[in-house]
């Protein structure tokens, strides 16, 4: 394994993206979101990415607002789009995701969707870690995404 502070998210991250037109909808989307078992979807306009929608978007968005899962898929969107590129650190990546309170990252190089990394694929790390690079990462990045929704704080 690389030394976990120089890792690049292009070293940790899922490559299998999906992507959706923002004119789908809300139930359109849901079921793509279940048939492929992922957590967060890519929306697009014009083969451009524009937004997210995860899992919490359902349950935040939908359920609470009510929407009609007619919707457009564009009404319940994380926009604009949080983004990193793949030649960053796992260390930066861990860092704009606490700082933005967000679980989920695409990862755009070029204008182009090439991944997502999440929290799960930093905690991933921790099993394939030497004690010292599981030590650091724990400290630095994992303590510090989980640390505002610890019942402990």
């Amino acid at each position: 394994m690389n030394n976990a502070k120089i890792m690049t998210v292009a070293d940790v991250m899922t490559k299998s993206v999906i992507a959706i037109d923002a004119s789908m909808s809300v139930h359109e989307s849901a079921k793509m979101m279940e048939d492929a078992k992922v957590g967060a979807i890519i929306v697009m306009e014009s083969n451009s990415p524009v937004g997210i929608v995860t899992d919490r978007d359902f349950a935040v968005k939908v359920a609470a607002h009510a929407y009609p899962i007619t919707s457009s898929v564009k009404q319940i969107m994380s926009s604009p789009l949080l983004s990193i590129n793949s030649n960053e650190t796992v260390r930066t990546a861990s860092d704009l995701m606490h700082d933005r309170k967000i679980r989920k990252l695409p990862v755009i190089d070029d204008d182009k969707v090439v991944g997502m990394i999440t929290a799960t694929d930093i905690v991933n790390l921790l099993a394939v870690c030497v004690e010292d690079d599981m030590r650091d990462m724990y400290f630095h990045s994992v303590a510090k995404i989980y640390a505002d929704s610890s019942p402990y704080n």
